[in-house]
C-alpha cells in the first residue's frame, strides 16, 4: 500500500461501521440487556424503602457541607456576577440532582437561559430524564430520537452533561442502581412469599362439627354461622371424623424470610453506600465505626467532586458569554 494511501486511513475513523447506520451508541448496561427494557426501570427501584433510605445519606453527605465561591484570577467584576448569580440559586437542590448521576450512570441537566440587561443568567437548572438521551458513536450526547423523532444535537451551553465512571467504551457510565435491581427483585419476592405464609398460617382455623345425619342446609347453617363469627379460615366436618392440623415450623419460616431480606438490604447497602453499618447495624465496635466512617468519608469526597466540576462548568459557560475568554472563580465545597 502506498504511504499516501496509508497516511489517508490514518485521518479516517473506520472501526465504528456497527453503528453508522444509528449512530447512536447503545447503553452497554447488561441488567438492560437482559430484562429488555430503558433505564427508566431504575427510577422505580427508588420505591424501595431501603434503597431510598440509602440515596437519601449518601447525598446528604455532601448536602451538609457548605460551599463557597473561591476569587482565584477572576477580576472582581465577574467574580461579584458569580456571587450574585449563585446566591439567588438552590444549590442544595442543584446538588440532589447532579447527584442522581452515580445511580443512573448519567444525568444531563438542562439549563434555562434568562437574557436581561445586557447579560445572560441560568435561570434554572432542570434534570432531564436520562431516557430521553442517548450517546452517538463519538460518545457525545444527543437528544434521543426514539421519543420525539429525530435526533438532535446538543447545542453549546445547553447540557451540563455529568457523567459517572463514563469512560471512551462507556459514555453512558455505571449506575449504582444497576446493581441494586436483582438484590430488591429477589426481596420482593421474599416479601410476597412472606404476606403469603402470615395469611396462611398466621391465623387460627375455626373448626365446627356437626351430628351424622344432618341436612345439607342444615350443614351450609352452620358454615354460614362459622363465617358470621370468622371469615378468614373455617372447616365444617361431621362429629366422627378427626382432624388434624399439621403447621409448618413458624419460627424457622420467617427467619428464612427475614434472612433474604436482610441479605438483599446487605447488598443495596454495599452497592450505593460501599458499607452497611450506617443503615443496618444498631452497634458494633469502635475500629469497625471508624472503618465504616472512612469509607463514608471517602464516598462524600468523590461525590463532592463531581458536584464541584459540574458547578465549575456552569461558571465556565456563564463567563464565556458575558465576559469571553477570561480568568473564572471557583465553586468550592469546604470540608471538614
Amino acid at each position: 500500500m502506498r504511504s499516501s494511501e496509508v497516511k489517508e486511513k490514518l485521518l479516517k475513523e473506520i472501526y465504528n461501521t456497527y453503528y453508522r447506520l444509528t449512530n447512536i451508541l447503545p447503553n452497554p448496561d447488561s441488567i438492560l440487556r437482559k430484562i429488555g427494557k430503558g433505564i427508566e426501570v431504575y427510577r422505580e427501584l427508588k420505591n424501595d424503602p431501603h434503597v431510598w433510605s440509602c440515596i437519601q445519606s449518601r447525598k446528604s453527605g455532601v448536602q451538609s457541607l457548605e460551599w463557597m465561591i473561591e476569587e482565584g484570577e477572576a477580576d472582581t467584576e465577574t467574580f461579584s456576577f458569580i456571587q450574585r448569580i449563585f446566591n439567588e440559586m438552590d444549590i442544595y437542590q442543584i446538588e440532589s440532582d447532579i447527584l442522581e448521576a452515580p445511580l443512573f450512570g448519567y444525568q444531563p441537566i438542562e439549563i434555562i437561559w434568562e437574557y436581561k440587561n445586557g447579560s445572560y443568567y441560568p435561570k434554572e437548572l432542570k434534570a432531564r430524564p436520562q431516557e430521553w438521551f442517548a450517546y452517538d458513536t463519538e460518545g457525545k450526547l444527543i437528544f434521543e430520537g426514539k421519543y420525539f423523532g429525530e435526533s438532535e444535537t446538543i447545542p453549546d451551553y445547553k447540557i451540563l452533561n455529568v457523567q459517572y465512571e463514563a469512560s471512551a467504551i462507556n459514555p453512558y457510565g455505571h449506575s449504582l442502581l444497576a446493581k441494586c435491581y436483582w438484590p430488591v427483585t429477589f426481596k420482593n419476592g421474599g416479601l410476597r412469599f412472606w404476606v403469603n405464609f402470615t395469611e396462611k398460617y398466621g391465623m387460627p382455623i375455626l373448626i365446627g362439627q356437626y351430628q351424622r345425619g344432618a341436612t345439607n342446609e342444615e350443614i351450609k347453617q352452620l358454615a354460614r354461622d362459622l363465617e358470621s363469627i370468622y371469615e378468614d379460615a373455617i372447616i365444617v366436618s361431621p362429629m366422627d371424623i378427626k382432624l388434624d392440623l399439621h403447621e409448618a415450623n413458624r419460627s424457622s419460616s420467617v427467619e428464612l424470610y427475614l434472612e433474604l431480606i436482610r441479605f438483599a438490604n446487605s447488598e443495596i447497602s454495599k452497592a450505593i453506600l460501599s458499607q452497611t453499618l450506617t443503615t443496618e447495624l444498631e452497634g458494633g465496635s469502635y475500629a469497625a465505626s471508624q472503618t465504616h466512617f472512612q469509607i463514608r468519608k471517602e464516598i462524600v469526597v468523590s461525590d463532592s467532586r463531581l458536584v464541584q466540576n459540574t458547578f465549575n462548568l456552569l461558571i465556565k459557560y456563564i463567563i464565556e458569554l458575558n465576559f469571553g475568554q477570561v480568568p473564572k472563580p471557583k465553586f468550592k465545597i469546604k470540608f471538614e
